[in-house]
């Protein structure tokens, strides 16, 4: 039903370390917060008789096909070493999915076939990634990238999900960073950069040669999300000449905005909703504090409604549908739930349940997570979230505050992991969306860069201040927790303002950011000038950084420090967390360091996940947890 187009270079996000709570009285087990799901990404195929959903096995998530006429189920892949976690239909007995290895982020194509057969590594290379480009009409066939060539670019290839066989469709000319496709799958439109500046390159067919319709700094853009029906215009979400990003029509002749469909003025859109069968514009969502929705089309309107009225009070998301449209599979879900997965029938009008992500939660003893809002020191508005146990205790708790990855994202309202299993054990929580944090338009953007460690820690500064006046934290208990940038904010939260806090745990995170722009995985080279610009440039701003980089200030640190790290992170090196460990160490301060051999940046692998949170929470208790359990007001 519709498709979520977005573009974001960062350090990466770590995986969603989210949770809420329970009652202070009812320890829950941590590995009920912290285990494989029952039931994840649950899509339709194609001529909807199946539904293929994740499933663990062997504590690996592997993809198994339901039959939704004999209920038969089926399982396809017997992955023992890594999750699988994005994987699509591509025609009635195909599934197509991708995989790394030990979280190296080197991501080969495999397929497997819901009739049998062997599992087929599509693209048997060494020292390669890949990702997906359009799936094309579900004919066995995708167009998909990869850096074969050149470590450093993508060229566009298409292939045979069955046979293997390959075809290489398109060239990098060595900048380019996206391909885009018409909706019969010809390649008509490229995006690209010299590092700093970004464009638009247009042809008419796959015959015509390629031109340059537009060229922006990347401060501002008009960034593609699909064609219009007709094949001779797309859809754009554009700052240009705005501070918040709005949905207009492209004119691909003259490289100008048309027709705007929806703006609005508090914050970024960048997405919309469509139907490919019915060759309409169905609305668009965004986010506020939580996702909204505005519906354009009427009979989307009446499906949205009657979803909505049958599961009120969740938000409810269309995340997959068959060819014809007649079913959608929903996922239903809130801040107190992973909630559930349902099948919509839209001839007969039926909602049927089929799946509970992890019912062994559950939604009564969770915690809110309650939009906020403070003002920085310099004027800003900076929105968070707060999270409070479920105890009569609510004000003097010990606070874990926990910065965001990116930095260029932004955090959302939903069920995290991490918060509910820390509220339950009696800790309040407190997420913000710092300056450089997506979604708040242009100048809120722009306002982080060249911040690190300046104005965007100041930011994560004024919350905890916020969080103390307000009455709800101890000063004396401040936890900092955060992961890939929310690292770096963890390491120069404890030099910057050493007193603030006493305990810190740093996951995947970057200490040296000279090391950062050392060791750039090879296909993030084309945004290096843009990361000087947005970061700081290491002879120019050399003083800066120097100022800013963790592992030059440890002489400040007097927190207690915990650090995890995957050996074979990509974005955020190994080199990072050892430097840190050994700096320390030769100071004479104790800092526990866990590293594990098989993951990369942030870990994936169930056991190792409950090995890093064990770990943690006996960490926390020690430093900020003392006289927190069943301490209540």
């Amino acid at each position: 039903m519709f498709k979520i187009f977005f573009i974001l270079i960062s350090l990466g996000c770590v995986m969603s370390i989210n949770f809420c709570f329970a009652s202070i009285n009812n320890q829950i087990p941590l590995e009920d917060f912290f285990k494989n799901p029952e039931t994840i990404d649950v899509k339709l195929s194609p001529d909807g008789k199946y539904i293929s959903y994740g499933k663990p096995w062997k504590s690996r998530i592997n993809i198994f096909v339901k039959n939704l006429e004999t209920n038969e189920i089926k399982q396809l892949t017997f992955s023992t070493e890594r999750d699988i976690l994005h994987y699509i239909w591509t025609d009635n007995d195909t599934i197509v999915y991708l995989q790394d290895n030990d979280g190296d982020e080197n991501f080969h194509v495999y397929s497997t076939f819901l009739k049998g057969g062997d599992v087929l590594d599509l693209t048997p290379f060494g020292d390669i990634t890949c990702s997906l480009v359009d799936e094309l009409e579900n004919d066995g066939t995708i167009l998909f990238q990869m850096n074969k060539q050149n470590k450093q670019i993508f060229d566009l290839y298409r292939l045979d999900t069955k046979s293997g066989k390959m075809e290489l469709v398109a060239e990098n000319p060595g900048d380019v960073t996206e391909w885009i496709t018409d909706n019969a799958g010809k390649l008509r439109v490229a995006r690209f950069t010299d590092g700093v500046n970004s464009g638009i390159r247009y042809r008419k067919d796959e015959k015509s040669d390629w031109k340059t319709i537009a060229t922006y700094n990347f401060k501002e853009a008009a960034t593609p999300l699909f064609f219009t029906f007709d094949n001779k215009q797309i859809y754009v979400s554009s700052n240009i000449g705005r501070d918040k990003k709005a949905i207009f029509e492209y004119d691909l002749e003259s490289g100008k905005e048309t027709k705007c469909i929806f703006e609005h003025p508090n914050m970024d859109v960048n997405a919309l909703i469509k139907s490919k069968k019915r060759k309409e514009i169905l609305g668009v969502y965004y986010l506020t504090d939580k996702i909204e929705y505005k519906i354009f089309d009427k009979e989307f309107e009446k499906i949205y409604n009657f979803i909505n009225e049958k599961l009120s009070n969740y938000e409810n998301h269309f995340v997959s549908h068959d060819k014809n449209e007649s079913k959608f599979i929903i996922y239903s879900t809130s801040d107190k739930t992973l909630g559930s997965y349902y099948l919509f029938n839209a001839v007969k009008w039926e909602l049927k349940k089929i799946f509970d992500v992890s019912p062994w939660l559950k939604e009564s003893e969770m915690a809110s997570m309650k939009p906020i809002s403070y003002t920085s020191k310099d004027g800003l508005i900076i929105h968070g979230y707060l999270t409070l146990p479920n105890g009569k205790k609510t004000n003097n708790l010990p606070l874990i505050v926990i910065p965001h990855g990116g930095p260029w994202e932004r955090d959302v309202w939903e069920f995290k992991h991490l918060n509910q299993f820390l509220a339950n054990r009696g800790y309040a929580i407190l997420r913000m969306n710092f300056r450089g944090s997506t979604g708040y338009g242009r100048k809120f953007l722009e306002a982080g860069y060249k911040q690190w460690g300046l104005k965007m820690q100041d930011d994560i500064t004024d919350g905890v201040q916020w969080a103390i006046d307000q009455g709800i934290a101890d000063p004396k208990r401040i936890g900092i927790l955060g992961g890939s940038y929310g690292g770096y904010a963890v390491l120069s939260g404890i030099t910057k303002t050493p007193d603030l806090y006493a305990a810190a745990v740093d996951y995947v995170g970057i200490s040296n950011i000279f090391t950062f722009f050392d060791t750039l995985p090879p296909y993030w080279e084309p945004f290096r000038e843009m990361c000087y610009e947005m970061i700081g440039h290491p002879i120019n701003d050399k003083e800066q950084l120097i100022a800013t980089s963790p592992i030059f200030n440890v002489d400040k640190i007097k927190t207690p420090l915990f650090i995890a790290q995957g050996a074979n992170d990509p974005r955020a090196k190994k080199e990072h967390s050892d430097q840190m460990v050994e700096a320390l160490k030769k100071r004479g301060v104790v800092v526990e360091y866990m590293v594990k051999n098989n993951e990369g940046h942030g870990f994936m692998n169930e056991e190792n996940n409950f090995d890093f949170y064990r770990a943690m929470e006996t960490f926390l208790q020690k430093h900020i947890g003392k006289e927190t359990i069943n301490n209540d007001k």
